[in-house]
């Protein structure tokens, strides 16, 4: 997995640093939830389901199918003498 570094100034990472105390997240927590809201602003697909659907250019819910009710076997008939 990559990893940046970013910088903030002092003030923002105070309340960066409070906001994660007050909701119990770490700030890789925080920091996922804002890209993944970033990217959904810009209308980019967050994960690899939704970037198939984009390309096959498919918004709709996935509809699953029905399975095949199972045959009853019935009791093998016997000869009459």
């Amino acid at each position: 997995m990559p990893g940046k570094r970013v910088q903030f100034d002092d003030e923002t990472w105070g309340v960066l640093d409070l906001l994660g105390r007050d909701t119990m997240m770490t700030f890789q927590e925080m920091a996922d939830e804002a890209f993944r809201d970033y990217l959904r602003k810009h209308d980019r697909p967050v994960g690899l389901k939704a970037a198939l659907r984009r390309s096959a250019n498919v918004s709709a819910d996935v509809v699953p199918l029905q399975r095949k009710q199972a045959r009853v076997k019935s009791k093998p008939k016997t000869k009459r003498r």
